[in-house]
């Protein structure tokens, strides 16, 4: 159990008749800075739309974000990346330096296309500190890059990135770390080795990532793609089958170590639900007394412990928990310690 403040701890007591084995105080919060996008990737719901049927369109407003890490001292690092385009917030260079002041991390591990961005935000994540970006560049040039990231300009998000490497210059550090993520496909395959050649020339770490939805243009040469995976398989569908687990499966930890939360203050639980939000607002009910609601708890005992789904609970109906479920394999707590420890320490520099 995390360390509580004074006024986290009076929130936790509120759900003593809970009867609640563990109180969730995490050090480390997701919150969505922004649902809006401006690309239109042909298998994403926000570009569809499908998104908003649940989830909030809008961007996370300051006095919200102040508020929160003034009445939570113990948080220390946010994810403000998930389905939007962190960029697009209008109020993104003030969130970023109340987060310094107040010593709180915050960064775009997610992933963030880096199309549109303002100077005064380019200096702002280099000037206040600015963790970790994991860029989407899907490709080596303009004409693969767009294939998937439709409507993205491949050029400048490459200026982008040479001006955040300025800023670094200019200011003598390396803040923030820059990832370049490309996803797998068969239309961009052939680039990845002159990805990785850039990446290395703008100081940029290269990670390959694979598809989620592999019938849309599904890889060609998919022993070169397995061994450019860490994982060595070139879907997820063989990860599946080669490692008896979701591809995304670790995502399921979020429910203790990072938990999701929408800018509006709905509770998500993971990065991965988008259909149906937890009980609770973080903004009305306190960070705590949100994240240990009956419904996160007793989510957290179907993970764990293989309680009986419920149709109230979100994770009843992600596919990541039914092929838990059907293989009777549910997360071994010690296992989910172990890996919160580990995401702690790398991320506590």
């Amino acid at each position: 159990m995390e360390n509580f403040t004074e006024s986290s701890q009076n929130e936790a007591d509120n759900f003593s008749d809970q009867e609640v084995e563990e109180v969730v105080s995490p050090k480390h919060i997701r919150l969505e800075a922004s649902t809006h996008c401006q690309l239109k990737c042909p298998t994403c719901e926000t570009a569809t739309g499908e998104l908003y049927k649940h989830v909030a369109l809008g961007f996370l407003r300051f006095d919200n974000f102040k508020r929160l890490l003034d009445e939570n001292p113990q948080v220390e690092e946010i994810e403000l990346s998930n389905f939007g385009e962190i960029f697009l917030n209008p109020q993104l260079p003030k969130i970023i330096e109340y987060a310094h002041e107040k010593g709180v991390g915050l960064s775009a591990r997610n992933g963030a296309n880096l199309n549109t961005v303002r100077e005064a935000t380019l200096e702002a994540l280099v000037k206040f500190g600015f963790r970790h970006i994991r860029c989407s560049l899907d490709g080596a040039s303009q004409g693969t890059y767009e294939q998937y990231r439709v409507r993205g300009n491949f050029s400048q998000v490459i200026q982008n990135i040479e001006k955040i490497n300025a800023y670094k210059r200019q200011y003598n550090t390396e803040f923030p770390y820059l990832t370049w993520q490309f996803v797998v496909f068969g239309h961009n395959e052939h680039e990845i080795g002159m990805a990785r050649e850039m990446a290395q020339s703008l100081g940029m770490e290269f990670e390959t990532k694979l598809n989620w939805d592999e019938t849309w243009s599904p890889v060609k040469d998919e022993e070169m793609v397995r061994r450019e995976m860490a994982a060595g398989v070139a879907s997820r569908s063989e990860f599946k089958e080669k490692f008896g687990a979701s591809y995304t499966e670790y995502i399921c930890d979020q429910l203790w170590d990072s938990p999701q939360l929408n800018f509006d203050g709905t509770v998500w639980g993971c990065c991965r639900n988008n259909w149906k939000a937890f009980d609770g607002n973080v903004f009305e009910d306190g960070l705590v007394g949100a994240l240990n609601s009956k419904q996160m708890q007793y989510a957290r005992k179907m993970l764990t412990e293989g309680a009986e789904p419920r149709p109230d609970v979100p994770c009843t109906t992600c596919s990541v928990y039914k092929n838990m479920r059907k293989a009777d394999r549910y997360l071994d707590r010690e296992k989910v310690l172990a890996r919160r420890k580990v995401f702690l320490d790398q991320n506590s520099e």
